[in-house]
């Protein structure tokens, strides 16, 4: 790195930090709220009711993606080996794929440019398109897709076949006698930076990846961006918490979360509940996990134990050191998963999960603390 780039890189990061998300959280319960209520209406331009078996059902959502043009400020580029096989794995498996937003980098990039360069990416989401089995949601740096007159044609390129944009996805099934809905939405909604205005997208297309590329930046990483509970996921969180029988996933922060809980909350709240079964195997194991990982988070939240498991963040598919995280409901269950290469090949790791049931149970019980 030479000195010009030694000396632009952390006013540059502080700018990237300071100016990165403004939710507004009257703005985001009035999207939310709105969005859902259309869907549920049926109002198909919004998005989609998809009822399915608790059983059977099937579902894989990824988000964030950025897909670029394989130049310095491509935050695929190390990610795509994981996103093509986890693509694969899932096809092959019979699961529906949900495309939760910001799959390509659109702020950054022209259309075309993204096109020619992401073909293998292309090519794999297209089997899902053939199988009937694929819903695409745009985000904030995708909104072409949902305000672009040509954006039909432009997809129909790309995939060979017409593909229907939406706002969100509904997935409804039935627990236990109950009718629960899962929400999907990118989670861009009602944050003034990231709504697509053309002051954001003249910033990030024209000042912010030219320098990107030259500082070779990633800003998803713990590195850059160690605040792993962003008030952007707090508001969404007291807005699901709101909701009845209902489960929201979004994407966005790219900061994966399960039940409304970051990773490191998860592991202390493990912790408390090990000290209290007097299991001082699992206390030793969760000691050793937690002092390894408290470097890379400067946050627990204060109400972390009386949490409702209302909302759940699916990470993104750019993570600097090339793994994805993403949610997979299959046979009753909700998984936070990642695939990653730590050992020279894809792998799909399981890093939470849920019974429907359990869910749906705690999401509807008075008591706010858990154990």
């Amino acid at each position: 790195m030479n000195w010009l780039q030694r000396i632009l890189r952390g006013p540059v990061l502080w700018l990237s930090d300071r100016f990165s998300s403004k939710p507004d959280r009257e703005r985001v319960f009035k999207a939310l709220t709105d969005l859902l209520d259309c869907i549920l209406k049926g109002e198909k331009k919004k998005g989609l009711v998809v009822p399915f078996k608790k059983e059977t059902g099937k579902f894989i959502i990824f988000s964030d993606q950025h897909k670029g043009r394989r130049n310095g400020a491509d935050d695929f580029m190390l990610c795509e080996p994981n996103y093509l096989k986890a693509l694969e794995y899932y096809h092959q498996n019979g699961f529906h794929y949900i495309d939760l937003g910001d799959s390509e980098e659109l702020w950054e990039n022209t259309f075309l440019s993204v096109k020619k360069k992401q073909g293998p990416s292309f090519r794999k989401e297209s089997k899902f398109i053939s199988a009937n089995a694929f819903i695409k949601v745009f985000g904030n740096h995708d909104l072409l897709w949902q305000n672009d007159p040509l954006a039909p044609i432009y997809l129909k390129s790309i995939y060979g076949m017409t593909v229907p944009i939406y706002e969100g996805v509904v997935l409804q099934t039935t627990v236990e006698g109950k009718r629960l809905n899962i929400f999907c939405t990118h989670g861009h909604q009602g944050d003034k930076v990231s709504d697509g205005n053309w002051f954001s997208k003249f910033f990030i297309s024209k000042i912010w990846a030219p320098l990107q590329a030259f500082l070779k930046i990633n800003p998803n990483t713990p590195a850059y961006d160690n605040r792993l509970k962003t008030l952007h996921n707090s508001i969404m969180y007291q807005w699901s918490a709101a909701q009845k029988d209902l489960l929201l996933i979004t994407g966005h922060t790219h900061q994966p979360l399960f039940e409304s809980l970051t990773h490191i909350e998860r592991l202390y709240r493990q912790l408390l509940f090990a000290r209290k079964q007097g299991d001082e195997s699992m206390i030793a194991t969760l000691q050793k996990e937690i002092e390894a990982r408290k470097f890379t988070y400067d946050h627990i939240s204060d109400d972390y134990l009386s949490l409702r498991p209302t909302y759940f963040n699916s990470g993104c598919c750019c993570f600097s050191d090339g793994d994805i995280t993403g949610i997979e409901i299959s046979e009753g269950v909700l998984r936070l998963i990642k695939w990653t290469s730590k050992k020279g090949h894809p792998d799909r790791v399981i890093l939470e999960e849920a019974p429907l049931e359990e869910l749906m149970g705690i999401t509807n019980n008075s008591n706010d603390e858990f154990f």
